[in-house]
């Protein structure tokens, strides 16, 4: 029984380092995505940080300042979407699919 306790712990520590790798790594990442058909570009890496935006001067009409706050909205939106999708997909990698409750790792 306890042969068994010690080998899991020992799982779940080099799941822990191998996660601590994982998130430096993903910290350095960068995505880019755009909004309103390219006209508003974000760049966001893996600490959830806005990096950069653009915007398309021919985005910016004076009497529809709502249209692009929405595309900026959209943008930012959609990069931190992403970086929580490649981290639950590099997760996985990790745990092999398990489903681990917040906080294990």
């Amino acid at each position: 029984m306890y042969g068994n306790m010690s080998n899991m712990m020992k799982q779940v520590q080099k799941m822990q380092k191998q996660m601590a790798k994982m998130q430096e790594e993903l910290q350095q990442r960068t995505l880019e995505v755009t909004s309103g058909g390219g006209m508003v570009r974000v760049e966001v890496n893996g600490k959830k940080e806005l990096l950069n935006l653009e915007i398309d001067p021919a985005a910016v009409d004076p009497d529809d300042l709502e249209m692009l706050q929405d595309m900026i909205i959209a943008a930012v939106n959609e990069g931190l979407r992403k970086i929580d999708e490649m981290m639950m997909t590099e997760m996985k990698k990790i745990t092999g699919g398990l489903n681990l409750p917040p906080g294990i790792l």
